[in-house]
Parts: structure tokens; C-alpha cells; sequence
């Protein structure tokens, strides 16, 4: 009996072994894992996606070569030149954060949708926001997101949404930098309720602020309504 209970012992304690060099093993690897799951084009790799990349790139000005899926020299110039311009790390390689400012989903490699309440999609309007309208009543916040979703339905403008946050010059929060500012609550909840339908802007595409505004051309703009310091306007 005594051998037996030996026996019973020594196969839990084998059994408890196992399963505790399972578990290790498993959380050591997580990050591995992780790490060979992440997304990134560089130098030298050919494709559907870097065709994608080329596009974008192409569209936006940034890029003069054959989109052709092979990520050579021009295309890499190309993308340090888009992220040195939007507030990337300029290193050539398109990972997850520059394929998102390229509207280009990480996930599937598809573009993403323009108008979808994706949680990409929330967070980068409100970072738009945040560096365009802080401060402004919270009405006028919604209304600068709205405008974002009024030019991803405007064929004059790009269809999705980092589209028309990053295309050159459109935005000065993009090229001031102020689209990394500390990020302010009433800008998510903002860009949650233009995601949702409310458009304050009257279907505006164009905002400005007259104090700052430097272009003569914005004040041809029809105007539809004034919300804080900004003008919205067709």
C-alpha cells in the first residue's frame, strides 16, 4: 500500500513538473510571439502591401516611381521623406505606426475605412482634434472631426481617415507637431460623437481660425457657421 501511495506521489509531482515547464516556457515566449507578429515593410520586400504603400505614397506626392511591389531605394526614401513629415521615426521601414498614418490596415493589409468607428480610427481623429481644438467649446471639437469625415466622403479628398489627416499640409497640428500633444478627454469623447453622426460644422470641409490663418484663398469659402475662434465653411 505504502509503494503505492510512493507511486501516486511521484506521478503528481511529475504531472505538477510539466505543466509548471509548460507555463514557463509559454510566458517566456509571449514576447517572441508578439514580436514575430508585427507588421513591418523595409528595404528589399515585394508585394501586395508595398503596392499599397507605393500608391499612398504616390497619390500624396511623396513618391516618383513605378508602383510596382518592390520596396527599393526610391520607395524607401519615400517613406523616411512621409514620416520625417508627420511626426514618424524617419527610418524607412513602413511598421505599424506609419502603415496607420498610410491608412493601411495592419491587420489584413486592406485600406482602412474611411468612416468606420474602429478604435484606430477614434483615436486618431481625437489626436487631430486635440492639436487643432484644444480649448475650443466642445461643440467646435465635434465640428473638427466632422469636417475629417466630411472630406473622407468628398471625392476631392482622400477616402479614409488617416488620408485626410496626413495629406501634405492639410492640417496644422500635423505640421506643428501639436497632433502629439498630451491628450485631453473631451477630444476622445469628441471624436467618438463625430464618429457617431453629429455633424455641429453643417457639413463643413474647410475650417480656419482668421487670428492665424495665412492663406488669402480659405477666405473664398462660403462661410456655414462660426464655433469658437473657428470658421466652418463648403
Amino acid at each position: 500500500m505504502a509503494k503505492k501511495v510512493m507511486n501516486l506521489k511521484t506521478k503528481i509531482v511529475l504531472i505538477l513538473a510539466i505543466l509548471l515547464t509548460y507555463i514557463s516556457t509559454s510566458l517566456f515566449l509571449v514576447p517572441y510571439n508578439n514580436a514575430v507578429k508585427a507588421i513591418a515593410y523595409s528595404y528589399g520586400s515585394k508585394g501586395n502591401a508595398v503596392i499599397q504603400i507605393q500608391t499612398k505614397l504616390k497619390n500624396w506626392g511623396y513618391y516618383n516611381g513605378s508602383v510596382d511591389g518592390a520596396y527599393g531605394y526610391q520607395t524607401y526614401t519615400a517613406v523616411k521623406y512621409f514620416q520625417s513629415k508627420n511626426g514618424l521615426t524617419p527610418d524607412g521601414v513602413a511598421g505599424d505606426a506609419t502603415l496607420a498614418a498610410l491608412g493601411i490596415n495592419t491587420s489584413s493589409g486592406s485600406t482602412a475605412s474611411g468612416s468606420g468607428s474602429s478604435n484606430q480610427n477614434v483615436m486618431l481623429i481625437a489626436r487631430l482634434i486635440n492639436g487643432e481644438a484644444r480649448g475650443e467649446p466642445y461643440e467646435g471639437q465635434v465640428a473638427v472631426g466632422a469636417v475629417i469625415l466630411n472630406r473622407t466622403r468628398d471625392p476631392r479628398f482622400p477616402s479614409t481617415v488617416p488620408g485626410v489627416i496626413y495629406q501634405p499640409g492639410a492640417f496644422t497640428a500635423i505640421v506643428d507637431g501639436q497632433i502629439h500633444a498630451n491628450m485631453e478627454q473631451s477630444s476622445i469623447n469628441a471624436a467618438r460623437d463625430a464618429l457617431n453622426g453629429w455633424d455641429p460644422s453643417g457639413g463643413a470641409i474647410y475650417y480656419f481660425n482668421p487670428a492665424t490663418a495665412t492663406s488669402s484663398w480659405i477666405w473664398s469659402r462660403p462661410l456655414i457657421k462660426i464655433i469658437g475662434k473657428h470658421r466652418f465653411c463648403r
